[in-house]
């Protein structure tokens, strides 16, 4: 994962990035690092330039796809990871995607949590389509391969509509916290109202103390994968 912010005249900017390597493809850990590393510096330049943040995410990815190449892998040899980044501004969020990492809005008041991203994966397919529930689908063999991720390859991008990278915008309806993370954390815990459980309230004052509870909660039930999570309180706290 990459964070960062930048103070501007509207209010505190937060950008969150985080990758999961694809295990099944080479130096995945390499992979994740590279594209998330890059993927924050273009996003927190166009937060210090105002630019428009969703063409500026679009951009992120690029900047990740090219530093995955940057690699160097044999021929033939391709390696992969999930995208997701976040830029969570005063009244708004702009979510950029490849891959099944997720966001979620947890509320103070737990019922109204929600998941935002929508999963790249079989599982998430079948789901979106209405073909299985997402306990059915879950539990089918080939339910986290991927359908859509950033790799080295220019087709993510560019002549493949339906690989290319979600762009989407939330409006935060209250207090609240963001939650951006890996499969490694929501596998255990998939429903946003459970995971506002876990992180609420001290995630609204403790965003890191609470981080380190979600990680401990996943390691507990059995730590079977990368556990990665951020939260971003909402509103962000006044700088003193």
């Amino acid at each position: 994962m990459a964070l960062g912010s930048e103070q501007t005249p509207g209010g505190l900017v937060v950008v969150a990035v985080v990758c999961d390597g694809v295990s099944s493809s080479p130096r995945p850990d390499e992979a994740s690092h590279a594209a998330a590393q890059a993927a924050l510096s273009v996003l927190l330049e166009a937060v210090r330039a105002g630019r428009n943040l969703a063409e500026a995410s679009r951009a992120a990815v690029v900047a990740g796809r090219e530093s995955v190449a940057g690699l160097g892998e044999p021929e033939g040899e391709r390696s992969a990871t999930t995208f997701l980044s976040v830029v969570a501004a005063r009244d708004d969020v702009t979510l950029c995607w490849l891959g099944d990492s997720r966001a979620y809005w947890l509320a103070s008041d737990e019922s109204g949590s929600v998941q935002i991203t929508r999963d790249d994966s079989v599982a998430g397919g079948m789901v979106e389509a209405g073909l299985a529930t997402e306990e059915a689908a879950m539990a089918l063999p080939h339910a986290h391969v991927l359908t859509r991720w950033l790799g080295a390859e220019a087709a993510d991008l560019e002549g493949d509509p339906a690989r290319a990278p979600h762009v989407e915008q939330y409006s935060p309806p209250g207090t609240g916290v963001l939650l951006v993370c890996s499969d490694g954390l929501w596998n255990y815990l998939p429903g946003a109202a459970e995971l506002a459980r876990l992180a609420l309230p001290r995630a609204l004052t403790d965003p890191l103390g609470a981080a380190n509870d979600m990680v401990r909660f996943a390691v507990d039930a059995g730590g079977a994968d990368n556990i990665t999570a951020v939260l971003i309180p909402h509103p962000a706290p006044e700088p003193s």
